[in-house]
């Protein structure tokens, strides 16, 4: 058993607890929280914040070689062109090296569990090994309609080489200017057959329009290399999305589907996506999103309709450093009048339901085996992190 206090608890379900405490057992599941009372024998008191563990609802942890490569504020069609060009700068050997050492990182500072973006299987036999809950998304790409049915096939294989390994894997589509029409549906259907489903949506107006007017940066650059561009629709990004998935399924389609970074998502996205999605959750990457586009997404708006939003890092070719404590501290900055507890919700929480872990992480609530974190260095006085925060696992 052990007994851990800190400053303040943050349950998630319910409001903070000063001077609270968590008791868990051998097993690590919760099994009494309260206020201390004075107590303090066997009591590790830490100061600081302790909350559950967090979700990392959206990164590429195969790509944690490319840290540092990338110039940033180049625009999507900018980060195309050096994810094409970077891709394979290390070899083999650095590139397990790198992902390995990124696994250890996030489960040290406190990650349980994480939605995974994977085109290959390196990363598989480190994912298994991990305490961490991964659910691996094989996303797929592929812009010309014939090639559909072989890029499906292809995705196929790497899902069951990460069956092989024990991971929770499906397909997913990657974002809808890399896809023709025929493959975001087949990709889609079959992705859906889990579950779940995890897609880049509206991360830019280059994205808005593409699939909008058959404009823009994005569309000249799948041109200029001699590609295949999705049918113009007059409508924003995600309402393209949704209409392609209602080609297969009927409203309100079932699955947990994770709309990842919501750059320049709107009102009548919103709306339609309410409307035909039964569990929708909107994952944001505010330190991917300035890297690569200088935005951020429209939280107001996103609060506003009570969205199910969820915390991501995206991965280091687009982000510095992942980190979660660093994503809350950039919601600070730029809405100041967000709580904590909320943001701290999207972390933990919402992210579980995501990855479909709620019934064991991201709350402390009896029975459940959610890990303890310790965030450190706080401002009291506005109760948000600091430039110094930092954060670790406690259990």
């Amino acid at each position: 058993m052990r007994k851990i206090a800190a400053n303040y608890i943050f349950p998630i379900v319910g409001e903070p607890i000063k001077n609270g405490y968590v008791v868990f057992d051998n097993n690590n599941c919760v099994v009494e929280i309260g206020q201390l009372n004075g107590e303090c024998q066997d009591t590790e008191f830490y100061n600081g914040i302790l909350c559950p563990g967090f979700t990392n609802a959206h990164t590429h942890i195969e790509l944690s070689h490319l840290v540092n490569l990338f110039e940033q504020g180049t625009g999507m069609s900018g980060f195309i062109n050096q994810i094409n060009a970077l891709r394979c700068a290390v070899d083999k050997e650095g590139r397990l090296k790198a992902l390995k050492d990124q696994i250890d990182i996030l489960y040290a500072q406190g990650v349980s569990a994480m939605c995974d973006i994977s085109n290959c299987n390196e990363s598989f036999n480190y994912k298994s090994a991990t305490p961490m809950f991964t659910r691996t998304f094989v996303e797929l790409f592929g812009t010309e309609p014939q090639d559909a049915e072989d890029v499906l096939n292809g995705g196929k294989e790497v899902v069951a080489s990460a069956k092989e390994f024990g991971l929770a894997a499906a397909i997913t589509p990657h974002s809808p200017y890399t896809m023709s029409p025929e493959l975001l549906q087949m990709a889609s259907k079959e992705g859906l057959k889990s579950g779940f489903l995890s897609y880049h949506n509206q991360e830019s107006m280059e994205e808005e329009d593409m699939i909008s007017k058959g404009t823009g940066a994005l569309a000249e650059n799948y041109k200029g290399r001699g590609l295949s561009t999705p049918p113009v629709t007059g409508k924003p990004a995600l309402v393209y999305f949704i209409d392609n998935l209602l080609t297969f399924a009927s409203a309100p389609i079932e699955g947990r589907i994770n709309l990842v970074h919501n750059t320049v998502i709107n009102q009548e996205s919103i709306d339609y996506a309410k409307k035909n999605l039964k569990e929708p959750y909107f994952t944001i990457c505010p330190l991917s999103n300035i890297f690569i586009h200088r935005m951020l997404p429209p939280l107001e708006l996103m609060r506003n309709n009570n969205l199910k939003i969820c915390l991501g890092t995206d991965s280091l070719s687009s982000n510095t450093v992942l980190s979660i404590a660093k994503e809350i501290l950039c919601i600070h900055n730029n809405f100041p009048d967000i709580p904590l507890h909320e943001i701290l919700t999207w972390a933990c929480l919402n992210g579980a339901y995501a990855v479909g872990k709620e019934d064991e992480l991201g709350s402390f609530e009896i029975g459940k085996k959610p890990g303890a974190v310790l965030i450190s260095n706080i401002d009291w006085d506005e109760f948000k992190l600091t430039q110094n925060s930092t954060t670790r696992r406690i259990l």
